[in-house]
């Protein structure tokens, strides 16, 4: 299995459990791994067999930016379904990083880490 990523999508989101957050909104990044087979994109040198990454980089942003959620999990299955919506992804690894989220004592990161492949 081939593997296109990105990293480090960002984005400003109201998703949250509080009042704040949904108000206020915070900042959001997404890191994708998406599995693929490459070879027949590589051999015709096509665009049309493999998985156009702008647009999914597009999708994303618009997905954190859209309908908010109460948790970062389902925001992160959102983002997992729209990349198996794609027909050369196999299986997708979403990462949601909530750098901001209200917690009372120091921390770097809070993070979903999610695994999803076609059935």
């Amino acid at each position: 299995m081939d593997h296109v990523a990105l990293r480090g999508l960002r984005a400003r989101g109201h998703h949250g459990v509080f009042e704040r957050e949904r108000e206020e909104g915070q900042t959001f990044v997404v890191d994708l791994d998406m599995g693929l087979d490459t070879r027949a994109a590589a051999d015709g040198d096509d665009l049309a067999k493999t998985v156009h990454y702008g647009i999914v980089a597009e999708e994303v942003v618009g997905i954190v930016t859209g309908e908010p959620v109460d948790l970062i999990e389902t925001l992160a299955q959102r983002i997992a379904d729209a990349c198996l919506r794609h027909e050369a992804v196999r299986e997708v690894e979403v990462v949601v990083h909530k750098p901001e989220a209200p917690i009372t004592v120091p921390f770097e990161d809070v993070t979903i880490t999610i695994k999803r492949s076609r059935a």
